[in-house]
């Protein structure tokens, strides 16, 4: 037997086991400081406290992330009045969404550092007067004293300044469920929070069809979402007093959380962070192309605005309550993997098949199914997958672990959107003879989506393999709480002995 390969062996199981003592010790100094922030909880009687007033911050949130939606989504559903009010082409309508994605990548980086460094007040008020002033700037649009040339930058500069403001109220569910609420409705209220954004897009399919009639209800409109911008300004700035509780609810909520930029450096290893990141963010890319690209999908086929914005409704009414229904599973469960990867499969297989079937004529109640069943697993995804990410990646703190998802999805929603742009057909000689349900004039021409569906198909699955076969879900939040409660049973022996001394 070699002598020097015996050496070699050696040396080798030596750092296997170092990196092996070294991981372990990584964690017990994870929760070091938990253990001992938590042990002057509970010294104190009445234990970890929730507080009422946590609704109505998750209400704020609730109504600020909604109106941000409404904002970004409200001209995709009325392209075609948009494009004739404002003398401009259906690109630069849709350049109208397509800013709020360019312009999150870096405000978002700002948001996260914000949110953890001046807390959850600072970055709810920011957005909600972001979102007011957008709002007001788009109004200006309507004025006499602003030319017909100059329309078009002073509507996208307000879009712009409305978009900065998404990252800051985005990264907040996560955050405002940890910090404010017990851990047996943590998911439940990432849930609420993240699912108004959503709500806010389908209120937008609804409310722009109802309202927009012809290009003259463009302002109605504009001033309907000033309204719910100042109601959302309000609220921040009158009734969010502190950003944390005067007790923490949990253990978890007791420890301090890493520091923004020691964050980003631990998630640096993390695969199965990342491999949810890129995956999480494909689908919210995909919903992002989906809801802006509705209606020029659905026009070609003669398929009109009012069934668009159904299809549109459909998707995220029943997304909202598979999302409700997914939180509530994963809160009494603690199975967010499982949650996760059900939801993934099933929503690439509706995604397929509204792709498939809106390239047919007449077929309208398939094509509600089709998008129904995308939209109720496909939201299931993301509260969870939230939740997931912090499991994951404790004790990062919140804002950075899922603010990484969102921006991955911006950044990935930016290249699907001008990759289908630009891929997609003019339509065949035979299409072009159909009945069609697109405006007929020279500033709107309809296209062939086959080809920006089957690319948008091809990435849903491959993320879909990636995270059932490869993701593994390390659950470190919960298992430092455990720990937690096991010292705490101790502690308050500890105590209780004491005092009976």
């Amino acid at each position: 037997m070699d002598p020097v390969k015996n050496s070699a062996s050696d040396v080798d199981d030596t750092e296997t086991v170092k990196d092996t003592n070294s991981h372990s010790q990584d964690r017990e100094v994870e929760i070091e400081n938990a253990l001992d922030l938590h042990s002057q909880y509970v010294k104190n009687p009445s234990g970890y406290t929730v507080y009422t007033r946590r609704w109505f911050i998750l209400s704020t949130i609730a109504v600020v992330n909604f109106v941000n939606a409404l904002i970004w989504i409200m001209f995709s559903p009325v392209t075609d009045q948009t494009s004739k009010y404002f003398h401009i082409s259906p690109m630069d309508v849709n350049w109208l969404s397509l800013v709020y994605l360019v312009a999150s990548v870096p405000s978002g980086f700002i948001a996260s550092w914000m949110l953890d460094t001046f807390g959850l007040r600072a970055s709810i008020i920011c957005a909600a007067w972001l979102n007011l002033i957008g709002s007001a700037l788009r109004n200006l649009t309507v004025f006499t004293f602003v030319p017909n040339s100059s329309q078009f930058a002073v509507l996208i500069t307000g879009q712009t300044v409305a978009a900065c403001g998404q990252t800051f109220i985005m990264f907040t569910p996560a955050k405002v469920a940890a910090l404010w609420f017990p851990d047996s409705q943590r998911t439940l209220a990432t849930t609420i929070a993240s699912l108004s954004n959503t709500l806010g897009v389908l209120a937008a399919n609804l409310m722009s069809p109802a309202i927009v009639k012809k290009p003259s209800d463009i302002p109605t409109m504009l001033y309907v979402c000033t309204g719910a911008s100042l109601i959302g300004a309000m609220m921040s700035t009158c009734g969010v007093c502190s950003s944390l509780p005067p007790s923490p609810p949990s253990p978890s909520a007791a420890a301090q959380s890493e520091p923004f930029f020691l964050g980003i450096k631990k998630l640096k290893g993390n695969r199965h962070f990342w491999m949810l990141t890129f995956s999480v963010g494909g689908g919210l890319a995909f919903f992002t192309s989906n809801t802006t690209f509705l209606e020029q999908i659905l026009c070609p086929q003669n398929y009109s605005n009012s069934f668009a914005g159904l299809c549109g409704a459909l998707m995220i009414a029943f997304g909202a309550v598979g999302a409700v229904i997914a939180g509530l599973i994963a809160d009494k469960t603690r199975k967010f993997e499982e949650v996760t990867k059900i939801g993934f499969c099933c929503s690439v297989l509706g995604g397929i098949a509204f792709s498939q079937l809106a390239r047919m004529r007449d077929q309208h109640i398939a094509v509600g199914v089709a998008i129904t069943i995308f939209g109720m697993f496909g939201f299931a995804i993301y509260p969870t997958s939230l939740e997931l990410a912090v499991e994951l990646t404790y004790p990062v703190a919140e804002a950075t672990s899922t603010g990484l998802i969102f921006l991955s999805g911006q950044i990935q929603g930016i290249v699907l959107m001008l990759v289908n742009q630009y891929t997609a057909q003019p339509l065949s000689e035979y299409a072009e003879n159909l009945p069609k349900a697109c405006p007929q004039d020279h500033e709107f021409t309809p296209q062939d989506w086959t080809v920006p569906n089957l690319i948008s198909n091809s990435i849903s699955v491959v993320y879909t393999i990636v995270i059932v076969l490869f993701f593994r879900a390390d659950y470190k939040r919960m298992w430092a709480e455990d720990r937690i409660k096991a010292e705490e049973g101790t502690l308050q022996g500890s105590v209780n002995g004491g005092d009976q001394i």
